[in-house]
């Protein structure tokens, strides 16, 4: 229920049948809904982008391609969109920037999409991001060049596919949590990315955390949460 004698909003019977919208995450959690578009139609996306425009709801809206993107932007031209990170956001403005840097650490040019949707929801979600690229294990005085960057960081996200092992890496050489990706990228026994997930999991350095795998997103938000400002008690 809202505050006072107003009973909360009811979604309309026709958007019930879609989604149920949360329109109190914001409030509840301090970060805002998310809208994963894979699978909806461009007609559901239509009518759910509506209702949050209608409700004045910030969102971001996650795995977008090309035709639910247009979809979203159909009723939220001002909506800012990454078609990298298949991304959109709306409003378009991102928060104020606040709390510590998230550093997001893909292995190769592959990995771009995923890394790309970590950062942009940590960007979203109001930390100062820096992207770090192309710095795989197969090279690695390429990640410790960047190890200055690295250590400023109050999370970092490090994004690999094929044999996975840069998360551990960066874990034994940083102070900050490390939150491993492991991506779908890689040959045939990499299994689409189960390959690497294991790699992650199995990981000897402490202070890594894992998510699932191409899950760009989910590693952008736990990066923010770690590095967000402390709350007033």
């Amino acid at each position: 229920m809202t505050s006072g004698d107003q009973p909360a909003w009811q979604p309309p019977p026709e958007l019930t049948e879609l989604a149920e919208l949360d329109l109190d995450r914001a409030g509840r959690r301090g970060y805002p809904e998310a809208v994963y578009c894979e699978f909806k139609t461009p007609t559901q996306l239509r009518r759910i982008a509506a209702e949050l425009r209608d409700r004045d709801a910030r969102t971001l809206f996650t795995r977008a391609d090309d035709e639910r993107a247009a979809a979203v932007l159909d009723v939220l031209p001002d909506a800012g969109h990454d078609p990298e990170a298949r991304l959109l956001w709306w409003p378009s403005e991102p928060p104020e920037p606040s709390g510590g840097l998230v550093v997001v650490a893909a292995a190769g040019t592959s990995d771009l999409p995923v890394a790309r949707e970590a950062q942009r929801t940590a960007e979203l979600l109001g930390r100062r991001t820096e992207l770090v690229m192309d710095v795989g294990v197969a090279g690695l005085h390429r990640i410790l060049r960047r190890l200055d960057l690295l250590r400023r960081a109050a999370a970092i996200v490090v994004v690999a596919g094929m044999d996975g092992a840069l998360p551990s890496v960066v874990a034994g050489l940083v102070p900050a949590p490390v939150v491993a990706v492991p991506t779908s990228v890689g040959y045939g026994a990499a299994f689409d990315g189960l390959a690497p997930l294991l790699t992650m999991l199995n990981s000897c350095a402490p202070g890594v955390a894992v998510v699932n795998i191409d899950n760009g997103y989910g590693a952008g938000h736990l990066a923010a949460q770690i590095a967000a400002p402390p709350r007033d008690k």
